[in-house]
């Protein structure tokens, strides 16, 4: 999907705004985190270009606890440099293989190269997810690692792709085709108790951030919205609008973090790719693709307020 985002919004496949990993320069350039080249998602690996995640420990007990990891860069040692993303030098995921449990958090740094942040784990095989952007690196990269929270592992199904969610009293509704190879356009709009929300606050730079991950492999994108707070287009809501490109056809599994009354809440979606007879279509490509246009496509729900951004 497309970057906004890892923050940032970018270009995947070959979509204006938004550039692959190393493209990202910041919050106002929105460009795919998890996104590589030809739109490979990020996370697939917990070592890439010399750098390499390295926790504490991969074995977790359950509840609530605080972690620790590096990242260890070329030179063996751990990195103490990062080029600021979105504000931050590095963002977080956690999210469990069937894909519940999400937490989107920013851990905080010692002088060390040691970071630590606290985390919610239930029993079950989890994947944790790195953003970061070393300093002296070219761009952005996603390093992912499997870690294992013991006791009974009580796995959920996948939620239906109904395309709302419902987090207390707000409702999330998804607009949109996500298809496979190409740029389309992911419209979430925002309400509270039937009424549009028109004061969403900026979070991280940002209206809205949303991060795909690929059911199955849990391949990594971090999406971020068209425009940015503050630049005299951009609306604070009901809509916020992504540009995204799913590397592949199949299920992905949608998180979008909004701030509204301090605080942000995270509205969880299913969708399938769409199926067009333009995609269909066996005959060799000799002239340029253009994507249709958007039509609405479902996600599902499941949302859930979780203050535990910072």
């Amino acid at each position: 999907m497309r970057n906004h985002t890892a923050h940032d919004q970018a270009n995947h496949a070959d979509h204006s705004n938004h550039q692959g990993h190393g493209g990202h320069h910041g919050h106002g350039d929105h460009s795919a985190h998890g996104a590589h080249g030809g739109g490979r998602p990020g996370g697939l690996s917990v070592s890439e270009n010399g750098y390499t995640l390295e926790f504490d420990s991969t074995i977790l007990a359950a509840g609530t606890q605080q972690i620790g990891f590096r990242v260890i860069g070329p030179d063996g040692l751990a990195v103490t440099e990062f080029v600021p993303e979105h504000e931050k030098e590095l963002h977080f995921i956690a999210v469990r293989r069937d894909t519940s449990g999400f937490q989107h958090v920013h851990p905080v740094r010692d002088g060390k190269g040691t970071w630590s942040v606290e985390l919610t784990l239930e029993p079950g095989d989890w994947r944790f997810f790195t953003d970061i952007h070393p300093a002296g690196h070219d761009g952005t990269m996603t390093l992912g690692i499997d870690v294992a929270v013991a006791g009974a592992y009580d796995p959920r199904p996948l939620p239906e792709a109904t395309g709302v969610a419902q987090i207390g009293e707000y409702t999330v509704a998804l607009d949109g085709e996500l298809l496979p190879g190409e740029a389309s356009e992911l419209t979430l709009t925002v309400s509270r108790n039937n009424h549009p929300v028109t004061d969403l606050q900026p979070y991280l730079a940002a209206y809205g951030h949303l991060v795909a991950l690929r059911v199955g492999d849990l391949g990594y994108l971090h999406v971020h919205p068209e425009g940015e707070p503050g630049d005299g287009v951009t609306a604070p809501g009901p809509e916020i609008a992504f540009m995204a490109v799913a590397p592949s056809a199949g299920t992905y599994r949608l998180y979008l973090d909004f701030q509204h009354d301090g605080v942000v809440r995270t509205a969880e979606f299913t969708v399938r790719t769409a199926t067009t007879a333009h995609h269909q279509d066996p005959a060799p490509q000799t002239a340029p693709r253009i994507a249709p246009e958007a039509a609405p496509d479902h996600g599902s729900h499941h949302g859930h307020a979780h203050h535990a951004h910072h």
